[in-house]
């Protein structure tokens, strides 16, 4: 290995983004720069430390040997550097700036987006950035600065608390059931026509809820989107099976066998370990789980236990 005096960080910073990226385009997007800035960074601190990093493939990049071995030291020196902004900027230990969150897009659209009024209200000088993904996002990887997820996601560096739990339950609109009747029993779904996700884009498994309630089923309509889930139900096209939270008394749809055909999902709030003292996330952290806990739709079968068992996320990065 050639001297290390010959390390520069923004070469490290382009070796870890092209390492969790897979390819020198998704670097370069990410980062802001263009493909031949990542590649000649990469071929720099390949000549640094005399080592090849990446294998070329018809997909993109792959780590090599050498290059997963540098990639946790590389996190390391990330974490460090993450760990020095936060406390040398001068808005330390004020809750300011920007926090990244992800999530599905049914509950960030018909739940958190008109709640955050109240986020602003008490910290006006943080931004919210709201990620919708319908697929697993990775705060390990620095894709965002909170993940919410309906399932506890695997990896180290994270801290993960369950937050909530809600219900699903089926619908379907007044004109779909003056059509095709009122089921009376599970037995009587097999006759009437569904409204789901497209079954091979599916990211997330936990995703495949109408499997809890109705696995033999004819589907009539598939859409990657809760939301054009919910409106091709409100049209009559079929019954849906929705989260609490995505129905309102403003929807004209109404519920299906709600004490036989539902099920649950567990709501799970994850930072990464660099960022969970940081005021800005604390801040947005300490709202989230205040608002889940004080809805009981989103605290469903969820049992409180002792006093001194009931220590949050947000009370613990305190």
């Amino acid at each position: 290995m050639r001297s290390l005096d010959l390390l520069d960080w923004d070469d490290l910073k382009v070796f870890l983004n092209a390492a969790r990226g897979g390819s020198l385009a998704g670097a370069a997007k990410r980062l802001r720069v263009d493909q031949s800035t990542v590649s000649r960074r990469l071929a720099h601190l390949e000549a640094a430390l005399g080592l090849a990093l990446f294998e070329r493939v018809p997909s993109g990049l792959r780590l090599s040997e050498a290059g997963q071995r540098l990639l946790g030291h590389a996190e390391r020196a990330e974490s460090a550097v993450i760990a020095l902004r936060e406390e040398v900027s001068p808005t330390s230990g004020q809750a300011c700036g920007r926090v990244r969150i992800a999530t599905m897009e049914g509950i960030a659209s018909l739940y958190l987006a008109e709640r955050f009024v109240g986020l602003r209200e008490r910290f006006a000088d943080l931004t919210v950035e709201l990620v919708t993904s319908a697929q697993t996002v990775y705060v390990n990887r620095r894709e965002a600065d909170l993940f919410l997820s309906f399932f506890r996601p695997p990896g180290q560096g994270l801290v993960s608390e369950q937050v909530g739990r809600f219900r699903l339950g089926l619908y379907g609109a007044p004109a779909y059931l003056a059509r095709a009747g009122m089921p009376q029993s599970l037995d009587d779904l097999r006759q009437h026509a569904f409204i789901s996700y497209i079954d091979d884009l599916i990211q997330v498994d936990c995703v495949r809820w109408l499997d809890d309630v109705a696995r033999e089923r004819r589907t009539v309509f598939h859409s990657t989107s809760m939301i054009a889930q919910k409106q091709a139900a409100v049209g009559g096209l079929g019954l849906v099976l929705l989260p609490s939270f995505a129905v309102n008394g403003r929807d004209d749809l109404v519920p299906v066998l709600p004490a036989l055909a539902a099920t649950t999902r567990d709501l799970w709030l994850n930072v990464h370990t660099d960022l969970q003292f940081a005021p800005r996330i604390r801040a947005v952290v300490g709202f989230l789980t205040a608002l889940f806990r004080a809805d009981p739709s989103m605290q469903i079968g969820m049992q409180a236990g002792p006093a001194h068992c009931r220590r949050s996320l947000a009370e613990a990065m305190h």
